[in-house]
């Protein structure tokens, strides 16, 4: 066995020492916030300081989010927008990325340039409001999917994936008989789950988090999606109609707590998904974005 050097056990030193302030940087804002929501509202305000550990023990934040019809609707637009978001974004980019690692496609190369455009390039957010607006989106769902139906980066990456599978098993089905169709959907995408769980994730964690967009294009709250809910209560701090069934005594406590709640409430689904596909992610990523 090799005996590690001086200077090797310095940089292991060293290493080991960055690597545990940056889990603590990483780590203590969501701890922070997990802390905050499980503390009592009074004592929370009066706290000063660093915080290690709950103030107390409470969960009237929490009953506060669950209870209240706000959160709970947005929760219902979300998932809306998630699973009918999801389904549009993978059906059109793996349809795009198939047609785009074809090999004798008409005007391919132009197509490819100009998508690849959009990702350096766009006219900005009033024509894009223009845009939604002459189609008759505004103050719907379908504003929140439509416009963002195909992410050019995601694209690129299934494309690339496509371009790396062997050429041999699609003649082999064509000899068979097999159509475009049937070449994509019972090849192409059994072979590359890999990056198909990491565009699912993308697209997925991006309909999740998303605000601004919803922001812009809506105006009945019955629409609103949960995120811009929770900006609202935080930015806003429009407590009055977000604690429900809480009496006005108790709101002053309570609405400390809420913001805290709300936060992980929405955060956690996203957090309890990612480790179900985190063994695809790396493969996914470096295969999609390196082979081709």
């Amino acid at each position: 066995m090799i005996k590690p050097s001086i200077g090797e056990r310095i940089f292991d030193v060293v290493n080991v020492t960055i690597m545990v302030i940056l889990i603590i940087l990483t780590l203590y804002p969501m701890l922070y916030i997990l802390f905050s929501s499980v503390s009592e509202g009074n004592r929370l305000i009066s706290f000063n300081g660093v915080l290690l550990w709950p103030q107390g023990f409470s969960l009237d934040g929490y009953k506060a989010v669950l209870s209240n019809p706000v959160i709970l609707q947005g929760f219902k637009n979300t998932l809306f927008v998630l699973v009918v978001g999801l389904i549009i974004n993978m059906t059109l980019t793996a349809l795009g990325a198939y047609f785009l690692s074809r090999e004798g496609v008409m005007l391919q190369k132009p197509i490819m340039f100009f998508i690849v455009f959009t990702m350096f390039f766009s006219g900005g957010l009033v024509p894009f409001f223009l845009i939604v607006k002459a189609y008759g989106l505004l103050d719907s769902l379908w504003s929140l999917i439509l416009p963002t139906a195909v992410s050019t980066f995601n694209l690129i990456i299934m494309r690339t994936y496509f371009l790396s599978i062997p050429k041999e098993m699609e003649e082999s089905a064509v000899l068979d008989g097999a159509g475009h169709f049937t070449i994509l959907f019972r090849i192409f995408i059994p072979l590359s789950m890999p990056v198909v769980a990491v565009l699912i994730l993308y697209y997925g964690v991006g309909h999740w988090n998303s605000w601004f967009n919803a922001m812009i294009f809506l105006r009945d709250q019955n629409l609103f999606p949960i995120q811009l809910v929770v900006r609202n209560i935080i930015l806003e701090n429009d407590n009055a109609n977000m604690i429900g069934t809480t009496t006005l005594i108790q709101s002053r406590d309570v609405q400390e707590t809420l913001k805290y709640a709300a936060i992980i409430v929405t955060t956690a689904p996203i957090l309890l998904l990612y480790p179900f596909l985190q063994k695809y992610f790396v493969k996914g990523v470096m295969v999609g974005a390196l082979k081709g």
